[in-house]
């Protein structure tokens, strides 16, 4: 999606070139280049047993295919590493975001295409449970200290890895608002305030892996009355767009083109990409009590050819070197305790102590029903 760097650019070519890369994921998600200049893997450390891929090289051996989302991207050192130790060709097949990889895995169960997966997050994670394309690890992964937390409820095999975590979060334009005298908002009421009419835009629901992120977060902040909320949301002029680059680039005044709507669904990762070079401010905040969390997993394939090798790269997404090189390769968070992040972050990507949830196993049973009605009632 982007591309951080040491040295500083302008607010604006950060948001034009960096943040692009975001928002592929958490279809992310969020998303990354596979630049070499991403997170030292030696910066950071764990304190479990993820850095053990399974042996030295020789002992594995093989192909594997990983599925992924279109945003997956480490450093070339990383992998090339990791081959070396373990005598794995990694094979990398992207394919659509987090909902397209989804319904790609369940289609071809019966015929997998590759041998792991990742970046299936907790949006769509119940349905790859519930349709039987994940196989249960052999023995007890040991997982590093802090991933626990981020487990799928009721996933009791440990099917899916979690690897990464994120929260889409609504962000503002603070300069805008400063040099038009406006409060700038602050919670998902204050989006339907005629104050703020015609300046929210965001990616759709049924288009956007972040956009069904914000329609969860009106399900669980409003309970069945969520489709009035997104019927005041679109009596005050919300623009949607079908994902997130068309939002953020596109309309978003902090981003890459002439945008004109200050308020935009985004990450709370994301101001930290818009720091002018030379100052010690973000032109942009994300709205804390607007967030919904997302976690994106890995897994073995149910009937891959090489499950061996499978699990080695599901553990090594895990290691503390993968997760020291998660923020600057695909701007997201690692789950393991200890990592340190990069500065700007650890200043400007500022995290919600309490976001929305959604029990996925209620994502799985009202998912398809929720984006019917949001449908009909956003182009009404």
């Amino acid at each position: 999606m982007r591309t951080l760097r040491t040295v500083r650019t302008t607010a604006r070519a950060r948001a034009a070139v960096a943040l692009t890369v975001l928002a592929m994921a958490t279809s992310c998600s969020l998303v990354g280049t596979g630049d070499d200049e991403a997170a030292d893997p030696g910066a950071g450390d764990t304190t479990g047993d993820a850095s053990d891929t399974s042996g030295t090289a020789g002992e594995l051996g093989g192909e594997v295919v990983l599925l992924t989302h279109d945003s997956f991207a480490l450093p070339d050192r990383l992998v090339a590493d990791f081959e070396a130790e373990t005598g794995i060709d990694l094979a990398i097949r992207p394919g659509g975001d987090a909902g397209a990889l989804t319904n790609r895995l369940v289609l071809s169960k019966d015929n997998p295409q590759g041998d792991a997966v990742f970046g299936i997050d907790n949006t769509f994670a119940s349905r790859a449970l519930d349709e039987g394309v994940l196989a249960a690890p052999a023995g007890s992964p040991a997982w590093p200290a802090g991933v626990e937390q981020y487990a799928l409820p009721g996933d009791d095999e440990q099917r899916l890895a979690p690897v990464d975590t994120g929260n889409v979060c609504v962000n503002v334009d603070t300069s805008w608002f400063a040099e038009n005298g406006l409060e700038e908002p602050e919670t998902l009421d204050d989006l339907t305030d005629p104050a703020y009419e015609g300046l929210f835009v965001t990616p759709g629901a049924a288009t956007s892996s972040p956009g069904l992120a914000f329609l969860l977060s009106t399900v669980a902040e409003y309970g069945e009355d969520w489709p009035d909320y997104w019927a005041d949301l679109v009596e005050n002029d919300v623009q949607i767009t079908s994902g997130w680059t068309d939002a953020y680039q596109g309309s978003f005044t902090q981003g890459g083109g002439k945008g004109r709507r200050p308020i935009v669904l985004s990450y709370d990762s994301s101001p930290a990409f818009t720091v002018a070079e030379g100052s010690d401010e973000s032109s942009t905040r994300a709205l804390l009590d607007t967030c919904f969390q997302q976690v994106e997993y890995a897994g073995v394939l149910e009937g891959a050819e090489n499950p061996d090798g499978a699990a080695a790269v599901v553990a090594w997404l895990q290691s503390p070197q993968v997760q020291a090189a998660l923020p600057e390769s695909m701007y997201v968070f690692p789950v393991a305790d200890g990592v340190e992040l990069p500065a700007d972050w650890a200043r400007f990507a500022e995290r919600p102590t309490d976001p929305y949830e959604v029990d996925p196993a209620e994502v799985a049973a009202e998912r398809d029903d929720w984006l019917r009605e949001w449908t009909d009632v956003t182009t009404r």
